[in-house]
């Protein structure tokens, strides 16, 4: 009978075990898929931003080995990502081809300017960055004129800041949904034991001896738990980055290892101070109130 009563208690145990280790693996899962959403969100953002360009339109009088040499300036500069040099004569071509025939034979000349597309760098695609470049560019004696997409800009950033907001209150309100999940799987399987630790602390164990049993075997449930979630997370990983290469997910080592870093951070921090708390109570109830 009592060896029937162990095997009951030993299996429950471990289904205990196992439902906490699968709480917690498929919480950290979420969080960790949030959290790789947010690290790459800077990236996808600055991978747009690094389309925009401002075109600058070039003098006539304007030689082409001045043209060389201020284009070998420009990209020298902290704001440029990448210098495209347009001819007047490519311009030509490219409009013709736009709109299906040749516009020049109807003018009997070419009216349009060399030019040069300067791709930013992302932290400079900003409206007030942009338009201090404008009128930087305004002033100098090669450009006849400076264009860009203002209204694009502006569209661009607040659409970015909006997401950028969003994320932040979506992964903390998963991250509270965390430690509440992770909390109440801790606080069962400590209630199962409620028990043995006031028969530890009648017969005079002191509450750190009590308590590290309890602390070694959660924070052992919760490092296999982000091991778990942090293979789905691989898996996800894997496939992203096959199907949306630019992003370049399995090459950004730094954003890997703070999502590692930060899953398996987050077991252990939950983890311990859950079950710190959950003895905590169960030390502090008197024998009769343990019944309920």
């Amino acid at each position: 009978m009592s060896s029937n009563f162990n095997t009951f208690q030993k299996r429950r145990l471990t289904s205990s075990y196992f439902s906490v280790i699968i709480s917690i693996a498929l919480v950290l899962f979420m969080v960790g898929v949030l959290g790789l959403v947010l690290l790459k969100s800077t990236k996808v953002a600055n991978h747009f931003k690094e389309k925009v360009a401002i075109n600058l339109f070039l003098k006539d009088d304007v030689s082409k080995e001045q043209i060389d040499k201020f284009r070998a300036s420009l990209q020298e500069e902290a704001f440029a990502k990448r210098i495209v040099y347009i001819s007047k004569k490519q311009a030509a071509r490219d409009y013709s081809r736009e709109i299906g025939e040749d516009f020049l034979t109807f003018l009997g000349g070419n009216p349009l300017k060399n030019g040069i597309d300067i791709y930013l760098k992302a932290d400079f695609v900003t409206s007030e960055k942009m338009l201090a470049l404008e009128k930087k560019f305004n002033k100098n004696l090669f450009v006849a004129d400076v264009s860009y997409d203002k209204p694009l800009i502006e569209l661009l950033t607040k659409n970015i800041q909006k997401i950028r907001f969003w994320l932040f209150i979506l992964c903390g309100f998963f991250a509270l949904i965390a430690i509440l999940l992770i909390n109440s799987s801790i606080r069962l399987t400590i209630y199962s034991k409620r028990f043995n630790i006031k028969t530890m602390q009648m017969v005079g164990a002191t509450k750190s001896f009590i308590r590290k049993p309890f602390l070694w075997r959660s924070i052992q449930l919760g490092m296999i738990g982000a091991f778990i979630s942090l293979i789905g997370l691989a898996v996800i990983i894997y496939y992203l980055d096959k199907f949306i290469p630019v992003l370049g997910l399995l090459k950004d080592y730094i954003t890997l290892l703070y999502l590692v870093s930060g899953v398996i951070a987050s077991a252990f921090i939950i983890t311990l101070l859950s079950t710190l708390l959950a003895t905590q109570r169960f030390l502090n109830l008197q024998t009769d109130e343990l019944y309920y």
